[in-house]
């Protein structure tokens, strides 16, 4: 893992980014203590678990089609707030 200085990192985004799209994470560090890692989109989705959008996994739910999904609300009161 190549390790970037905060400053280097900033003013050469665009490397980094590339980077770590080719060669693997790249380390952020500031002072010498590593503070962020900058991982490629594919690595992160794998890392993740994020293997589907959003719109598949709702099209997945068991209540998918139901179109008479009762959702039970609180019946207590809200509190009144004093303006």
């Amino acid at each position: 893992m190549q390790t970037w200085q905060m400053q280097n990192a900033k003013a050469r985004f665009s490397d980094v980014v590339r980077r770590a799209k080719l060669d693997g994470p790249q380390d952020i560090t500031v002072h010498g203590k590593s503070v962020a890692v900058v991982v490629s989109r594919e690595l992160f989705d794998k890392l993740s678990g994020n293997t589907q959008s959003l719109v598949q996994f709702m099209q997945q739910s068991p209540l998918c089609g139901m179109d008479e999904v009762v959702f039970e609300r609180d019946p207590s009161l809200v509190r009144e707030v004093n303006l």
